[in-house]
């Protein structure tokens, strides 16, 4: 079988597995997918959390499924095999083996951020298409000094922006590295330009909504962050967060046992396509604790969803003088095992708690407020319809949702819509018919 044959199985088979299982075994979507359809139903230049992008996302599959629960796990998983395959082609061009480029996706299938939380669409994954290429591209800019190359390099950064500001850690990292390589070289290049002006331009409408909103969306990042930080803080919150980081890796390590069989290499510092590695792999999780450190906040751990994509390719460059083709079949076996084992706890916790957000019975509560709008057009020979809902995301976005009429969501209750184009359900959630 060709290696091409295996990466579409692979990543098919991967699309396929957490969309069924996600869509079999839920009763509802997910928190923040639901917030994600609120803000689509209303869609504007940012929210009250995070940038447009992942709004935009799942307001075009609304428009195209309108509220299939399935087609929303689709569209996550979708954003992650994308990375994948931008990952393998980037692999590509740097370990110049198409069996190489692949067992290095396959690592990836190692780290729960790539399998068990990806049936939950929201800004984390909204962020891996565009992480990857931003990568690529970067990589192609340094190797071909090609406008075209800077002006999607620009593109893809000013997308990964609008989709999670975390992203900036990646950005500042590239421009670190681009920078120094001019610094290096004594010269500077004009193709950098382009760039950054396109990247400029198409983060200019969220940057005027920002001013307008009073930059409500990095405050909300920064109180995310936690409370105001002692001064063991500064100390704490770092260690924990490599203690998390090393947890979360370990069994990525532990598949790269079966594959490697000498920890041991050469370290060549000349060596272009190992540096860029390095710094792309490395410098972005180096700022991210260095905020830590010097903040004294707390890192959560889904943040760090995109910062692993490229993991596997370093590993593989490193050590592949050390890999033995000849008796991989272990590693295979070991691989799927992962591989399987992730979607049956999935599924395992899915059926046996009944406490979760995927719990919640929306599309019942929904059915109920639908049935007595009909009651009520057909007792009155009235056709009132539901423009607008004033609540939470998670009740609201719900309801909005799951509503015939799709009202749009305009943020928590306000006093200023009149009483008599107003009904409330409790005394925070009401919808404003006309």
């Amino acid at each position: 079988m060709t290696i091409n044959k295996k990466l579409f199985i692979f990543l098919s088979t991967h699309l396929i597995i957490w969309t069924l299982v996600p869509s079999i075994t839920n009763n509802n979507l997910p928190l923040d997918t639901i917030e994600a359809l609120a803000w689509g139903s209303n869609l504007d230049w940012g929210f009250n959390k995070h940038p447009p992008m992942s709004a935009f996302a799942v307001e075009l599959f609304y428009q195209i499924f309108k509220n299939q629960d399935w087609s929303y796990y689709l569209l996550s998983q979708i954003f992650v095999i994308s990375s994948f395959y931008i990952v393998y082609k980037f692999a590509e061009e740097i370990l110049e083996s198409k069996q190489y480029a692949f067992i290095s996706i396959l690592l990836l299938e190692s780290i729960y951020f790539y399998n068990f939380t990806t049936p939950e669409f929201n800004v984390n994954i909204c962020q891996l298409p565009f992480w990857s290429l931003a990568v690529l591209y970067s990589w192609r800019c340094l190797k071909f000094d090609k406008v075209k190359d800077y002006l999607l390099l620009g593109l893809f950064v000013s997308f990964g922006i609008l989709s999670k500001y975390l992203f900036l850690y990646l950005a500042l990292a590239l421009g670190i590295l681009f920078i120094y390589l001019m610094l290096k070289e004594k010269k500077f290049k004009k193709n950098y330009l382009p760039a950054m002006l396109v990247c400029s331009l198409v983060l200019l409408p969220h940057i005027i909504w920002l001013v307008d909103n009073n930059f409500i969306t990095i405050t909300y990042g920064l109180h995310r962050t936690g409370e105001e930080a002692s001064l063991l803080d500064h100390l704490i919150h770092p260690s924990i967060f490599l203690l998390k980081q090393l947890g979360i890796l370990s069994l990525f390590f532990s598949l790269c046992f079966f594959l490697i069989l000498k920890f041991k290499c050469k370290i060549n510092i000349k060596d272009k396509k190992l540096f860029f590695l390095l710094f792309i792999n490395f410098i972005p999780i180096f700022l991210i604790f260095l905020t830590s450190l010097i903040m004294g906040v707390k890192i959560r751990t889904m943040w760090m969803t995109p910062f692993y994509l490229f993991l596997g390719v370093l590993m593989v460059y490193f050590f592949k003088n050390n890999i033995n083709l000849k008796k991989i079949k272990n590693f295979y076996y070991a691989f799927i095992f992962l591989f399987l084992i992730s979607p049956i706890s999935y599924a395992y916790i899915s059926i046996v708690q009944n406490d979760k957000r995927t719990d919640y019975n929306g599309k019942e509560k929904a059915g109920a407020i639908q049935l007595k709008i009909n009651e009520w057009n057909k007792k009155n020979k009235d056709n009132k319809k539901i423009i607008y809902i004033l609540g939470n995301e998670w009740e609201a976005g719900n309801l909005s949702y799951h509503l015939k009429d799709r009202p749009k969501w305009i943020g928590k209750f306000s006093t200023k819509y009149s009483k008599k184009n107003l009904v409330c359900i409790t005394n925070e959630l009401c919808l404003v018919y006309k």
